[in-house]
Formats: C-alpha cells, sequence, structure tokens
C-alpha cells in the first residue's frame, strides 16, 4: 500500500544538491517518500533524520527508509523542535532541510483523524494525539469572533461571519459530532450544488490550521533550524496555500543577509505530474541556500 505519494519527487532532489556523504534533515518525514528517494543519492556515510509529529505514520517511515542502505534516525516532535533534536544527538551542523507543508494522503484518507469532509469521523484533526485541542473543542467553545477570525484569516473564507453565526446558534442546542455533520452544516448555509469547490474546503482548512497551530509553528521551524545550516545547504520548502507561502517568502526575503533565494519565483508541479497525483497542483516549492557570512 502506498501512503503517501511525495510531490514533485525530481524538483526536491535536484534542488537539495545532495552530497554523499550529507547530513540531511526532513522535516515532515511522514511515511519516507522524499526521504528515500534523498536516500537512494547519497551514499551509507551520509545520514538521514526525520521528525514528524504523527506516532502512526512514523512507522511507516521506519518500514521505508529501512528498505534503503543509508543510516537514519526517526524523531517524534513538531517540526519547530527540531533544533532541539539535533542539539540532544550532538548534531551541530546539517547539508541540506526539506519541509513538506502538505497534509499526507495517509492522514486525509484515515476516517477517524477527521481531516477529509468527504468520510465520516469524529472532529479530530490533530497532527499529534499528544495535542489537547481538537477541531469538536474550537467549534464547542471558541466565540463567534473567535470563530470568524480563524474562518478569514485561516481559511481566507469570504462568509466567515455568517458561518460563525451560525455555528454558535446551532451549538446551543445540537453540538457538532461528526465530519460530515459540519460539512453538511456549512454546505446548507452556502446552498450549495454539485459541481462546485465544497464550501467546507476552507472551513477544514482553517480548523486544522488552528488545532495545530500551524502557522506559528512555520514561522518558528525557520527560525530555528537556519543556524544548524552549513555553508552552502539548502533549505527546500513545499507550500500548499497562499498562507503559508506567504510566510516562506517573507521569510526568505527578510533573511538575506543569511540566504541566498535560489528561486525568485515558485517552482510548481508539471500537469503530467498533476494528472497523476491531483493533490499536487496547488504546491510551490521555495529554495533558498546558507551564505557565509
Amino acid at each position: 500500500m502506498q501512503v503517501h505519494q511525495p510531490v514533485m519527487p525530481n524538483e526536491v532532489i535536484e534542488q537539495l544538491c545532495l552530497k554523499e556523504t550529507g547530513i540531511y534533515l526532513d522535516m515532515t518525514v511522514g511515511a519516507g517518500g522524499h526521504s528515500s528517494l534523498i536516500a537512494q543519492k547519497i551514499s551509507n556515510k551520509g545520514k538521514i533524520l526525520g521528525i514528524d509529529q504523527d506516532s502512526e505514520i512514523l512507522q511507516y517511515a521506519q518500514i521505508t527508509l529501512q528498505q534503503t542502505n543509508t543510516p537514519f534516525q526517526l524523531f517524534q516532535s513538531p517540526f519547530s523542535k527540531a533544533h532541539h533534536i539535533l542539539q540532544q544527538n550532538n548534531i551541530p551542523k546539517i547539508d541540506g532541510v526539506l519541509l513538506d507543508l502538505g497534509v499526507s494522503s495517509y492522514q486525509l484518507s484515515a476516517p477517524l483523524r477527521g481531516f477529509s469532509f468527504q468520510t465520516e469521523g469524529p472532529l479530530d484533526m490533530r497532527m499529534s494525539s499528544q495535542n489537547p485541542i481538537t477541531a469538536a473543542k474550537i467549534l464547542e467553545t471558541y466565540s463567534q469572533k473567535q470563530l470568524e477570525k480563524i474562518f478569514f484569516e485561516w481559511g481566507e473564507e469570504s462568509q466567515s461571519r455568517k458561518i460563525a453565526q451560525k455555528i454558535v446558534e446551532r451549538r446551543v442546542h445540537t453540538p457538532f459530532l461528526s465530519t460530515l455533520d459540519l460539512a453538511s452544516f456549512i454546505a446548507e448555509c452556502y446552498g450549495f450544488r454539485r459541481g462546485k469547490i465544497h464550501p467546507a474546503t476552507k472551513i477544514f482548512q482553517a480548523l486544522r490550521i488552528e488545532v495545530n497551530n500551524e502557522m506559528e509553528e512555520l514561522q518558528q521551524a525557520l527560525t530555528n533550524i537556519i543556524p544548524y545550516l552549513n555553508v552552502d545547504a539548502r533549505i527546500v520548502i513545499i507550500t500548499f496555500h497562499s498562507l503559508e507561502d506567504r510566510i516562506v517568502k517573507q521569510y526568505l526575503k527578510n533573511h538575506e543577509k543569511e540566504l541566498q533565494i535560489i528561486t525568485n519565483k515558485p517552482i510548481l508541479p508539471t500537469q503530467q505530474e498533476i494528472r497523476m497525483n491531483p493533490r499536487s497542483r496547488s504546491a510551490k516549492i521555495r529554495v533558498a541556500q546558507k551564505r557565509d557570512y
């Protein structure tokens, strides 16, 4: 079973400029798709470090990377804490970093994880089971103004005020119990007609980002890991929506003293890849290289 199809694999490998004896950090290792490709390019003198919040998917990464000839270590951790893992393992510098911000196919297709509005499941959406906040808790406890704010900021939802108001009105007498329950309720708010993009898409995105504190995690991850890059080491970042891409673009621009921007415009998937892997259609790659400064 293929748990996840890595996005733009050839482009990622090309942009990392791999060295055979390098140490490479995959900050969102998932099922190990990209890391296994890195392993194929570096010798057994190199090393891969993989991090993921999701303990379930790390089991798949373990199986995938065991099939390679490259030493590796896997860690369960938010990617904002990657620098702590390097410190704890006495690794002062690394030769490249990959950060793939997409939700894996495994997570999307597992009903009990609650990421998808296309299957029945609990309103969970946590990347890590150690996280005490779930989507259900947000829908139950956030004020109307708080809900409106996250729907507008994290979902870029034009109907954020209306949807927040209707959610608060409904939860007084009937709590939201499942993904399909919430999705159908939002569709009713819109008068959804089949054939359009489902209106729950932006609301689910907003809830997932809020549950996992994704925007702050991303900002912290970039800030914390850049000092550990060797000179000429590259950081390759794959984003999937405008909020992430904006943060990455601005961060790289603000740190041009220490980082040379390699991609003035983001790298996009080919039409052939989009046909083979529709989830790649919104992906963008941005790349920077550590300067000697």
